[in-house]
């Protein structure tokens, strides 16, 4: 009997133990697995309010400028807005024209159509199908900018000078009229609007966010003038989906615009290698092989590009010139590589030579060597 007792006793206490752990752990644990979740999501945002690298900045919104060439030869600057593949501008870059040309930074070419224009604003859209699906820049669009913000302009990734201005807001409410448009609002920057930045975007240097659109600028020292996307943003979401069915005429001086000049294929061939050296030093190899022509990509596997620059740490051209004969051209880059050999870092000198043409409306490098050099 005595020993029923002790078993029943002992029973009871195993069940209670049990039932005191159930409910222990149905309590208290989501509660702490709910607090290191929450520890968690805020060591993330934490992470994301770090600043990225200024050229971080630069190397991503220069991939998301474009050149925007009209059948007249002029040329002028957008960036990509949405992923439908809408390209943001100045209306005095597609002023009279509704069929355009874009040129993206790694020389691809599309076709598109000016679905929206103001006559009173300096700004437009451009839709073009052959970017729809691209993730676009980030938009400033509950914020402006103050005093003091650090920003950039970046305009025409073809553009060989004044590609990308750095400086601040110098001041803000600004207004005035450049026939036939009035600028009202606009941001006053210490970055000087230059041939090939009209129409691209100016960017905060810490966020990589849109800030305004680069519209005009002034030879009296190193001042530009941008119009805030605040201000913008509901002609523009009007523009995006109801497009205009009628594109109005305009009137256009060339007073205070920054236009950019023609370049010659020397330059753009030129522009290529750097641009092709530069995503090679930022890691971006997908970038630098969609670069080259589909000769060399037959013979060359994506996997064996990237490995064949795995060891290198960074690449600084020292020189480098183009000529061009025809429809193609021929850059020779003389390069400092630092490379990893067995552990250790060596600065190597090349000769390169590349030669350049247009395929299929893109220019492509189609082939290149490289040869040691003392």
């Amino acid at each position: 009997m005595k020993k029923w007792i002790i078993s029943l006793f002992s029973t009871i206490l195993v069940w209670g133990a049990g039932v005191f752990v159930f409910f222990y752990i149905k309590e208290t644990v989501p509660k702490k697995l709910t607090a290191s979740s929450e520890l968690v999501v805020e060591a993330q945002a934490e992470e994301e309010k770090v600043p990225t690298e200024l050229k971080d900045v630069i190397h991503h919104t220069q991939k998301l400028v474009v050149k925007i060439q009209l059948a007249d030869g002029s040329l002028g600057s957008g960036f990509l807005y949405n992923n439908k593949g809408d390209v943001v501008t100045n209306a005095h870059v597609v002023a009279n024209a509704k069929d355009v040309t874009i040129i993206t930074s790694d020389s691809r070419e599309f076709s598109g159509t000016v679905i929206g224009i103001s006559q009173e604003t300096d700004v437009a859209v451009v839709r073009v199908p052959g970017l729809e699906g691209t993730e676009p820049l980030k938009i400033a669009a509950d914020r402006k900018g103050v005093v003091g913000d650090e920003v950039l302009a970046l305009g025409s990734p073809l553009g060989l000078q004044n590609t990308v201005t750095t400086g601040i807001i110098s001041g803000i409410d600004r207004d005035m009229d450049i026939e036939p448009f009035h600028y009202e609002d606009v941001y006053q920057i210490s970055a000087p609007i230059a041939p090939g930045n009209s129409g691209g975007p100016l960017v905060d240097s810490k966020t990589g966010e849109v800030l305004g659109i680069n519209s005009a600028g002034t030879d009296k020292g190193a001042i530009g003038f941008s119009i805030p996307m605040t201000s913008i943003l509901s002609l523009i979401e009007g523009w995006v989906k109801t497009p205009m069915t009628t594109i109005p005429e305009l009137d256009l001086g060339t007073e205070g615009y920054a236009y950019e000049d023609e370049y010659s294929l020397e330059d753009y061939s030129s522009y290529l290698v750097n641009y092709f050296y530069e995503s090679l030093n930022y890691g971006d190899y997908v970038t630098a092989y969609s670069l080259l022509g589909s000769a060399w990509k037959s013979g060359t596997t994506y996997e064996k590009f990237r490995e064949g620059y795995l060891n290198t740490r960074s690449v600084n051209i020292d020189d480098l010139t183009a000529t061009s004969e025809g429809d193609h051209a021929t850059v020779v880059a003389i390069i400092s590589a630092e490379e990893r050999k067995s552990g250790s870092l060596i600065l190597s000198k090349y000769k390169a030579t590349y030669e350049v043409r247009y395929e299929n409306d893109q220019l492509k490098l189609i082939s290149g060597k490289a040869e040691r050099i003392n």
